[in-house]
C-alpha cells in the first residue's frame, strides 16, 4: 500500500486541536520524551511521503517539448496536490501516537565501558 493511501486511511486532523499532555506522558512517563518520540515519527513520515512523491513524479518527467508536455504537468500538478492535502507529518505522528501505532524502545542506562590503558575512547 503506498504512503498516500495509508496516511489517507489514519483520517487524522488537519487543523490544530489542544491535547491533554498529561494523557499524552502517560507511556513514557515525561511529556519531553513524548515530544521527542513524536517529532521522531513525523521526520520518518515526512522523508516517506517525500520520497514517494520523487518517485512518482520522476516517471512523469521526459525531455521532450511537445503539446504532450502540458498533459503532463497537468497530471504532475494532480499528483502534488493530492499530496499537499494531506495533514502535516506532525498531525499523523501525534495520530499515531495517540491510537498507539508508534512502537519505541527506550535505550536503557548503561555506563560505558572503562578504557583500559592502550585504549582510544
Amino acid at each position: 500500500m503506498s504512503s498516500l493511501k495509508k496516511y489517507k486511511k489514519l483520517n487524522a486532523s488537519a487543523e490544530i486541536t489542544t491535547l491533554n499532555t498529561a494523557s499524552m506522558a502517560k507511556a513514557t512517563g515525561n511529556l519531553y520524551e513524548t515530544v521527542v518520540i513524536i517529532s521522531k515519527r513525523s521526520n520518518q513520515i515526512a522523508q516517506e511521503l517525500k520520497q514517494e512523491l520523487s518517485d512518482e513524479l520522476a516517471s512523469y518527467t521526459c525531455s521532450q517539448d511537445n503539446l504532450e508536455e502540458i498533459f503532463e504537468d497537468e497530471v504532475q500538478i494532480d499528483l502534488s496536490r493530492k499530496y499537499e492535502r494531506l495533514p502535516k507529518p506532525s498531525m499523523l505522528a501525534v495520530k499515531e501516537y495517540l491510537e498507539g501505532r508508534i512502537i519505541f524502545n527506550k535505550p536503557t542506562d548503561t555506563p560505558a565501558p572503562e578504557a583500559s590503558e592502550g585504549t582510544v575512547v
